[in-house]
């Protein structure tokens, strides 16, 4: 039997699990996802599930249907050996970003989260215009935040780089390390402890994989080595999956993305870009847009030096692309209102004409 303290349990979920406890039904953690099934972490080890055709007619949209990380309500069938997925609990953390594809949707990445090790690493794949906007996207979700600087062993100014991410996002939470010869891996091993539940983030190539094998102990995941001309790593991890980990902590992998769009992410937006809120409360207009307007706080702290004209940039970028899914939001809404209530007359014209003969 398995503790599912373990596997990440706690009063949240216990409270939110008390209705269904009830009705006879048990709890399963989601730790990946198939094409046609998932696999559920139990009280009775690694068992493989599918969700109910109620629940999925009830669920539309895919963010609403389990994902890694999440508490599937279940019913047991075939001794214990599969299992229903009858619902999910209320997620406490969820993290997601804009669907890569064209369509205007959420597409969660993990739930039920403590810390997200946002990984870059030090090659030319340094980009801090992309630790922003995942710092964003990680404040948004109501985990906490830790910047993992990897392949230090390939950098020569680890220092500058170093006091560069400091002095322009101003986080605390900063590690670097080298998944290839070990240096600083204790550092993050600090935060790993029983029950509690960190997400890897960032692009290809940047060794996550790699880190995860590490704090391991063991190679869990095939890792690729990347170009050596624009330090890009093909796709190693091809899906979401959660690993626990000898020490009791617990590690969720996820797929390398070259896309990151935020999603609904206003409030981590403002968190990440702090000092924006502060200077903008002094603002001449309320709606100020910090681009042109007279009597704009935020364009003097820019202009004396007290903002980095990056980081301002960035952040109109930001704040322009939710200003734009927002705009999309609304117009799906609309149509897909629209679609709703023309089902509707459909099957009112259809009942009357029936009821007519």
């Amino acid at each position: 039997m398995i503790n599912l303290n373990s596997l990440g349990w706690n009063d949240f979920f216990d409270t939110s699990f008390t209705k269904y406890k009830n009705e006879g039904y048990c709890c399963a953690r989601v730790s990946a996802e198939n094409k046609n099934n998932y696999l559920l972490l139990t009280a009775f080890g690694e068992i493989i599930g599918e969700v109910s055709g109620k629940f999925l007619f009830e669920n539309e949209r895919q963010s609403e249907l389990p994902k890694v990380g999440d508490w599937a309500v279940i019913t047991f069938f075939n001794n214990n050996e599969q299992a229903v997925i009858h619902g999910i609990l209320p997620r406490s953390t969820k993290l997601s970003r804009k669907s890569s594809d064209r369509k205007i949707d959420e597409q969660m990445i993990a739930a039920n989260i403590d810390t997200v090790f946002i990984v870059q690493s030090l090659d030319n794949n340094f980009n801090i215009n992309r630790l922003e906007r995942y710092l964003a996207a990680v404040n948004q979700s109501g985990a906490a935040p830790v910047t993992v600087l990897n392949k230090m062993d390939l950098c020569n100014d680890v220092q500058e780089k170093l006091e560069l991410v400091k002095t322009r996002t101003g986080i605390d939470g900063l590690l670097t390390v080298s998944a290839k010869t070990g240096e600083g891996i204790e550092e993050m091993i600090k935060y790993i402890s029983p029950g509690i539940t960190i997400a890897l983030v960032g692009s290809s190539g940047v060794g996550k994989s790699s880190l995860i094998n590490l704090l391991a102990g063991y190679e869990k995941f095939k890792t690729n080595e990347v170009r050596e001309d624009d330090s890009r790593g093909r796709h190693t991890t091809t899906r979401r999956e959660l690993v626990l980990l000898p020490s009791g902590g617990i590690l969720i992998d996820t797929p390398g993305m070259r896309e990151f769009g935020l999603w609904n992410a206003d409030e981590g937006i403002s968190e990440t870009f702090s000092e924006f809120a502060e200077y903008s409360g002094s603002c001449k207009y309320a709606d100020c847009s910090h681009v042109h307007e007279a009597g704009c706080a935020v364009l003097d702290a820019l202009e004396k030096g007290m903002i980095a004209k990056e980081r301002y940039e960035n952040y109109l970028k930001l704040r322009k692309e939710l200003k734009y899914l927002e705009s999309k939001q609304s117009i799906s809404a609309q149509i897909e209102e629209k679609r709703k209530w023309k089902t509707i007359h459909k099957e009112m014209k259809n009942f009357y004409k029936k009821n007519k003969k």
